[in-house]
């Protein structure tokens, strides 16, 4: 059983595209694979319910057929953070919760990649953050970079944030959010000279979806 946490530099960083990109390397290299977005926000009513454009895609790219509530148990509608929207809709978001739906995936996949939402510190309570339920399941740390400009910073910061917490930082990613700029063949020498972590890949600026559903041959797994 293999299981990872992806997280991001920040909110819009690509952490989905990346997840879905890594989905499709570990069912190309024989993986019964799942993602798994236990918290979303920011989704759209649908004629099948609450849905959110993440976990949908997360679902698309798991190898194992899942419905929808087993990929994203907890859908908000409104695009801000999950401890404020949870908070005012009375739903508590708690580890028990996350971690029951985590283990309900484990008898199906034997290669689980959860998404969490925004950056390392996203709040889901006024108490804790994504990184104690993280920390509390000891899962292994993917990071996705947006390159762009202070990436740098955030990266490292994250990066160190990560290691502090006593886990795995297993890989970065390099997600190009926006058409490469002068300085983008410098941001990721400097990435890869200060990141304490392999670069798994690096995901060329991609425009549409039929690009991001061939994405998996850009990426390494993560030993």
């Amino acid at each position: 059983m293999k299981r990872f946490f992806i997280t991001g530099t920040d909110t819009e960083v690509g952490k989905t595209v990346a997840s879905g990109a890594l989905l499709q390397a570990a069912a190309a290299a024989g993986f019964r694979c799942a993602g798994y977005k236990p918290v979303a926000s920011g989704c759209e009513m649908t004629p099948h319910g609450i849905r959110n454009s993440d976990a949908l895609a997360l679902q698309r790219f798991s190898s194992v057929p899942l419905a929808y509530q087993q990929v994203n148990p907890l859908a908000f509608m409104e695009p801000t953070s999950p401890h404020i929207v949870s908070a005012e809709e009375g739903r508590p978001i708690t580890h028990l919760a996350l971690s029951a739906g985590l283990a309900a995936l484990e008898p199906l996949a034997d290669w689980i990649l959860v998404e969490g939402a925004g950056g390392w510190y996203t709040p889901l309570s006024e108490t804790h953050t994504y990184a104690d339920w993280v920390v509390s399941e000891k899962l292994p740390v993917i990071l996705v970079v947006g390159i762009k400009l202070g990436c740098i910073n955030h990266a490292m910061l994250t990066a160190e944030a990560v290691r502090a917490r006593g886990l795995p930082l297993v890989g970065w990613i390099a997600n190009t959010v926006e058409p490469p700029g002068k300085r983008y063949p410098e941001y990721l020498t400097s990435l890869k000279n200060r990141l304490p972590a392999p670069c798994l890949g690096t995901i060329p600026y991609l425009t549409d979806a039929a690009q991001q559903a061939s994405s998996g041959h850009y990426l390494t797994l993560p030993a």
